[in-house]
Order: C-alpha cells, then structure tokens, then sequence
C-alpha cells in the first residue's frame, strides 16, 4: 500500500469571500491582542530588568559548609556539590541508583502522518487545492491517533502503550550544610544516559520480549522495528556541582522577595559565580523579550493580513489583479504592523524608560511615511492596471 496520497478539492469564489469575510472577525481581535501583548512584554522585560539589578546588588556569596543564622532571610549565593542518600528505583525495569533524578523515556514506533498543500488561482475566483497526505513510521513518546488520519486504512496505531515515561527524583538533596527544596532538585541537570546492558533484573515478562541495542532497550518485535515496539532509555541525574542563588531560609533556601516586586530563585549546575549567574539571567531575559517582540509583530501583521484579505479575494476574479492586490496588501500591512508595533513598545518606553521610547517613536514615524509613500504608488498602478483591462 501506498504511503503517499494526493486529494484535489475546490473552492467557489463565494465561499472563499465568506471565509474571508469571518476571518476578518479573526484577523481584528488578533490584531487587537497583539497591542496587549506588546505592551506587556515591555512592562515585564523592565521589571525583570529591575529585579535582577536588586538581586545583583544585594546578594552574599557564602559558603556552602555551615549554616550562618545572620544570614537569615538574605539573598545568598551558594556552591558546592550535591549529595543524597536516596536510591532510586524503576520498578518495572529494574534499575536501582544513587541519584538525584531517574528518568525512564518511553518512545512507540507509529505512524505519522504529514500533509503538503498547494492552492492555484482560477479565473473567477475560485481555487483548486492538491494536498499530499504522507504517512511514515517514527518514535514518539506520546500517542498518536490514528483515526484522525485523512488516509487511517493501514495506518492503524495502537491505542494505549504498556509502559509510560516515568521519572523520580530524590527526596532529599544537600549542598554542604544546606537542604534543597523540592523544586530546586527538579532543576537540577546534566543528566546522562544509563546503559541498559549494565542490567539482569528485568522482569521476565519483559526480557523474552525486550533486546538492548547500545544500551537503549527495544520491546517487541525482534527483528526488524515494527508499529507498536517500544524503545526505552534511561536518563540519570547524579550528584554534582551546581550554584544557587536565593533566600537562605533556615538550613534550606526559599525564593528572595525583591523591593522592586518579583522574586528570585535560581540554580545552575556547575559552579558559576554569583556575577555569571546574573550575567546569563539578564540574557535570559533579552532574549525573551525579543522573541515576545516578535510574537506580537507577527500577531499584528498576520491579523491586518486577515482584515484585508477580503480585497485580494474580490480582486481575484482576474487571478492577476488579485495576485497585485494580495502583494500590495501585504506590503502595507506589513509597514503598518511596523509602525504600530514600534508605536506600542514606545508608549510603553515611555512609561518606563522615556528617553529609549523617544527613538522608537522617531523610527516608527519613518515607517509610516515609507507605508504612506507605497500606498500611494499602488493606486496608480491599480489604476493603469484596471485601465488596461478595459
């Protein structure tokens, strides 16, 4: 049986001017929400700013051997490297370590399916569409139904797996003198691969299915890999190094309230400085901002597009003007999501930061002036073009 398979479906001009025309619905309260976004990227990048920049001037660097009650309800930085008693056991397969963190990953051979689609433009203004359905086998930890396939004969996935991803973590965890918190053991990482071939404990239900292929074990068929087998490897946090910065909270740490609002907690592993701590936090947070820039920008323009979509599906009655109109559209809508987005992260300089809102706005009035200066090219051109069909 083939994997691959094409479907031909068309769409009416009517139609595609009534989706337009609830798209636009979509496209204003997408476009709307993009100024909440923005605005508040804004706020929380200066905040976090600010956070950071109290935490970088208060905190105390101390050892990680005693506990000093003076610095009580302090921000501390602490390094050293972990400890624990605790053994950690997977049940099912066996495995029984001193560590920090025991992961057991469980991935089943599926299928997957994938879907490729390409639109032309008739004349009238409807559209003819070709999607490709693909269908592969492929390892996923998490269930993939079948029965939402577009081609699911033959494609058949099981319905539940016998053995899940699973992870346990220890209970308790000392830095020197120190006790760390539940969520602070969570973060801990470097975790490595465990090699399942170390194992004989496996229950025997499991071992005359199971065969481990460079210590990842494979439960099924044993042969070739068929839908339906399992591939499990173990992950394994040990004891190591690792840095934290946060309120010394008794003989344990707790998240340090800063004056300026918000809270800081953090722990890396390895041994950092407090400053490099500092240094890849405010990083962290650059970075978020402009992703969250982004977002917005492209919250902005995808919901102008879906405003003015409606113009090119009219225009597409002549499959040319459309494909003028659609770029044009796009052009400014572009422009103006520029300038708006610009607009939006200025006002909200402004309130934090006046001086840096100032430039933005200086830039944003740039992309106005470009977006006006297109629009008014477009017209003539429009207007030729309609000339020159009649």
């Amino acid at each position: 049986m083939s994997d691959n398979f094409t479907q031909t479906s068309s769409t009416s001009w009517f139609t595609r001017l009534k989706n337009s025309a609830i798209g636009t619905i979509a496209g204003l309260m997408l476009f709307l929400s993009a100024f909440a976004v923005l605005f508040w990227n804004e706020g929380r990048a200066v905040d976090t700013h600010k956070m950071l920049q109290e935490g970088a001037g208060a905190v105390v660097s101390i050892s990680s051997s005693t506990v000093d009650p003076a610095n009580a309800g302090k921000l501390v930085h602490v390094s050293g490297k972990t400890s624990t008693n605790d053994v950690l056991e997977d049940p099912i397969f066996g495995v029984s370590l001193n560590a920090i963190v025991l992961r057991r990953k469980v991935e089943m051979l599926q299928w997957q399916e994938t879907k490729k689609s390409v639109t032309t433009k008739k004349v009238g203004g409807g559209t003819e569409t070709k999607s490709t359905y693909s269908y592969k086998k492929d390892w996923s930890e998490s269930l993939i139904d079948s029965n939402k396939f577009e081609y699911a004969d033959g494609h058949e996935n099981p319905a539940f797996m016998i053995f899940e991803t699973e992870s346990w973590n220890a209970k308790n965890v000392s830095l020197g003198a120190f006790k760390l918190t539940p969520s602070q053991i969570g973060n801990i990482g470097g975790a490595e691969k465990y090699d399942l071939t170390k194992e004989n404990r496996i229950k025997k239900k499991i071992a005359g299915k199971a065969r481990v292929v460079g210590g990842v074990m494979f439960i099924g068929s044993k042969a070739q890999d068929k839908v339906g087998d399992l591939r499990v490897q173990m992950e394994v946090v040990y004891p190591g190094d690792v840095s934290i910065i946060a309120a010394q909270s008794g003989n344990s740490f707790a998240p340090y309230a800063t004056k300026v609002g918000g809270s800081i907690s953090m722990l890396r592993t390895g041994v950092k400085s407090a400053a490099e701590m500092f240094q890849a936090a405010e990083a962290a947070n650059t970075t978020l901002t402009w992703v969250m820039r982004f977002v917005g920008f492209m919250m902005m323009f995808s919901g102008l597009k879906m405003i003015v979509r409606i113009l090119s599906v009219l225009a597409d009655i002549v499959p040319l003007f459309g494909s003028i109109v659609s770029g044009g559209t796009s052009l400014i809508a572009l422009l103006v999501a520029l300038f708006l987005s610009l607009i939006t992260i200025a006002i909200a300089w402004i309130f934090y930061r006046p001086l840096i809102g100032g430039i933005l706005i200086l830039v944003a009035i740039g992309a106005l002036v470009m977006a006006r200066s297109k629009s008014k090219k477009e017209a003539p051109a429009a207007e030729d073009e309609a000339a020159f069909g009649r």
